[in-house]
């Protein structure tokens, strides 16, 4: 496997986000008497802000501006990170990440999240020396599935896509990963719900099984 970059999604990947997101949600849209159902929010899995928020409101003819529940929406987010001295990384993404920075590897974040958040997210858990570019979904102008945010970060980065690995949860951000010609490695989180997997090169239950596959493959 001759791989030169490691592009890591955020949320489901390196914190484990998805039951937050849902949970502050359902706080906002309630205040507009609105109730999504689970299935639909695990489907906003991957995507922007930006495109969740105009899915929502053309759904159900809110009259608030995209930018508004936007804005309430990244506030919610980010007050509850700032509070919660409890939330960690996902167990031995930590790791996972240092050893490909041991091996000289470029790494990036490709993350739907706005930049605010994921530059919170990573120095709470102190990783941001390990990455050599953020790209955010502030940053394409199209969501996942389309590939513009990990074309992005080839480029930022030089490397060619083909020699580039993303790791993703859901199945939004895989069919990116491959529609932007990349290696995929899928890690099942089971709080992201039942995603679909399938289009990976390599699905993984849990990081500490990744280090040691991609250790046994670095020694052969």
């Amino acid at each position: 496997m001759n791989i030169e970059a490691v592009i890591f999604d955020m949320d489901g990947v390196i914190i484990d986000s998805e039951p937050l997101h849902r949970k502050l949600d359902d706080v906002l849209l309630s205040q507009y008497g609105i109730k999504v159902s689970k299935e639909e929010q695990l489907g906003f899995i991957g995507v922007t802000s930006c495109c969740k928020w105009e899915r929502i409101k053309r759904k159900y003819n809110l009259s608030v501006p995209v930018e508004e529940l936007i804005k309430k929406d990244r506030k919610l987010y980010l007050d509850s990170l700032k509070k919660d001295k409890n939330i960690e990384p996902i167990k031995g993404v930590d790791k996972f990440i240092k050893f490909f920075y041991e091996r000289n590897l470029k790494l990036a974040i490709a993350s739907s999240s706005p930049r605010n958040v994921i530059e919170i997210v990573i120095g709470k858990f102190e990783l941001e020396k390990y990455f050599y570019k953020i790209i955010s979904g502030d940053d394409v102008k199209n969501s996942k599935p389309s590939p513009d945010i990990f074309l992005k970060a080839a480029e930022l980065l030089k490397v060619k896509p083909s020699r580039c690995m993303v790791v993703e949860d859901s199945k939004n951000g895989i069919e990116a990963s491959k529609n932007a010609g990349m290696y995929c490695t899928a890690f099942r989180n089971l709080n992201s719900g039942n995603q679909e997997l399938t289009k990976a090169d390599l699905i993984v239950d849990s990081f500490d099984y990744a280090l040691r596959w991609f250790a046994n493959v670095k020694s052969e």
